[in-house]
């Protein structure tokens, strides 16, 4: 053991011992810990890491967990949710801990809960890296003086379940689709939540069932709940750099890079949600680039509009209008029918003066062309994204084909888009395959849906501006004309 660790158990035992021979000095410490987590915590908690020896070590907080509490604490008091987004071992996971036994021990009638994407994560007995071993493992290495009068761990820190037998409060865990089921809680931890399989199913459980939610996660990608969210700009996000944590420095770093693949090294140790997962068709890349990019240049050329329907159920309506190479607007309207859409489109149409609006005819779709065609003729088009592609060797159909060369669309200098969280979920999202024809395949709706990802509504809606004529889209003569080089160079 080192002259350091020494130090702080010699340390804590003399504070120990001043304590019991004061009871009123305890009874102040009590109360003083109860407002102030991070104090308990360093000086009195024990944590665990493997790769030391000894294993078992003092839990000192460096500045950036202490923040970390303080945020926990803060959200709990007033009931708000809140997200933290962060570096692969981080020590996440052993903060949510700490500070769930503090709230345990010093607020009477608290239901805290756990869920993660398996049970195994939560709890399995005897595996420290589960949940409920490291909670096991924090209040087994406590004095005495702070544990709940009559409390044993045989008894009180069962499977899925830790009972504080002074006081009621309760600390309870749950895994993939049952996490929420299990009544009301004081506060959620939500542990890796970017990476559950049902996420909307969850999301719908939790709304009713708890009063502050905490989604803990790396990243996953862009197509999950717990990216939407922390983009969204309404819930508070607390980020969890590597570079916050004194124990790294830029020799650490290096190594992970020549040990780790580069996805994951951008994923999980820099936070970077667009690292490429999968098979994604988009790269999040060039729309994070259009997105970020400033639009110095007056567009000229055909105005376009793509309706994508949608009638009731969760999925929504889009609409997104794109000339040259800049998308104006993106707006999605819910439960919607068939004249509410046509209502939106003339109101558009009428101030815009589209030279196209492309409409998706299937199912509500075919409805809301007929209404259209009958008002402005030849400048509505119906789009079968399930027809045959124009260049049907390559593409299983022409929805694959619209989203490939939305994709090199993206490529081309200069394309701005404003930020929408949602489009870029809807962009990256989808997958692609190769199917037994060797044509290239986008992801079905369906499927996505399956692994918890909506329905891309804006994305198709922005890909069916590409339905015209591949040639007409892609000629570089006319991605020129585009453009002239002044602002204030005319109007639309």
């Amino acid at each position: 053991m080192t002259d350091e660790r020494l130090d702080i158990f010699r340390l804590r035992t003399e504070r120990l011992e001043k304590l019991r021979s004061d009871p009123e000095l305890m009874e102040a410490a009590i109360v003083h810990y109860r407002q102030n987590y991070a104090d308990f915590i360093n000086d009195w908690m024990m944590t665990y890491d493997p790769r030391l020896f000894p294993a078992e070590i003092p839990f000192l907080l460096f500045p950036k967990q202490e923040d970390f509490i303080k945020f926990l604490f803060r959200h709990w008091r007033d009931k708000e949710d809140g997200i933290c987004e962060k570096s692969r071992d981080a020590g996440v996971t052993w903060l949510c801990c700490a500070f769930s036994v503090c709230l345990w021990l010093f607020y009477p009638g608290q239901a805290i809960a756990f869920g993660s994407r398996k049970e195994d994560l939560v709890d399995k007995i005897g595996d420290p890296k589960c949940i409920f071993e490291k909670i096991r493992f924090i209040l087994r290495n406590l004095p005495q003086e702070f544990l709940p009068m009559g409390y044993e761990e045989r008894k009180h820190a069962a499977f899925l379940k830790i009972m504080n037998p002074e006081n009621g409060s309760t600390i309870c865990g749950e895994s993939g689709d049952n996490i929420g089921r299990g009544g009301r809680s004081s506060i959620y931890f939500k542990d890796e939540s970017a990476f559950y399989e049902r996420p909307d199913l969850i999301e719908a459980s939790l709304s009713l069932n708890s009063d502050v939610k905490i989604d803990v996660s790396t990243p996953n990608g862009t197509g999950n709940p717990f990216y939407r969210k922390r983009m969204a700009g309404k819930i508070p996000v607390f980020t969890f750099h590597w570079k916050d944590d004194p124990r790294k420095d830029s020799a650490w770093y290096e190594k992970q890079k020549q040990i780790l693949d580069p996805v994951i090294v951008a994923q999980e140790i820099d936070i970077d949600y667009n690292a490429s997962v999968s098979n994604n068709l988009i790269n999040g890349e060039f729309v994070k680039a259009a997105m970020d990019r400033e639009c110095k240049f007056q567009v000229v050329g055909p105005k376009l509009l793509g309706v994508d329907p949608a009638r009731f159920g969760n999925d929504r309506t889009a609409f997104v209008m794109r000339q040259g190479r800049i998308v104006h607007f993106i707006d999605t309207i819910k439960k919607s029918s068939t004249m509410e859409i046509v209502g939106h489109v003339n109101y558009w149409m009428r101030h815009y003066r589209f030279d196209m609006v492309f409409v998706d005819v299937i199912g509500i779709g075919a409805g809301v062309y007929d209404k259209l065609e009958e008002q402005w003729g030849d400048r509505i088009i119906g789009v079968n994204s399930s027809e045959k592609a124009h260049d049907p060797i390559q593409f299983q159909n022409k929805r694959i084909e619209m989203w490939l060369m939305m994709r090199d669309w993206f490529k081309i200098p200069n394309v701005v888009v404003p930020y929408h969280a949602d489009l870029m979920v809807d962009l990256t999202a989808p997958q692609y395959f190769f199917n037994s024809s060797g044509q290239r395949t986008l992801e079905k709706k369906e499927d996505m849906k399956k692994r918890g990802v909506k329905s891309p509504d804006i994305g198709d809606a922005l890909a069916l501006t590409f339905a015209e004529d591949p040639e007409y889209f892609t000629n570089e003569v006319f991605l020129q004309d585009s453009w002239v080089s002044e602002v204030g160079a005319g109007g639309y």
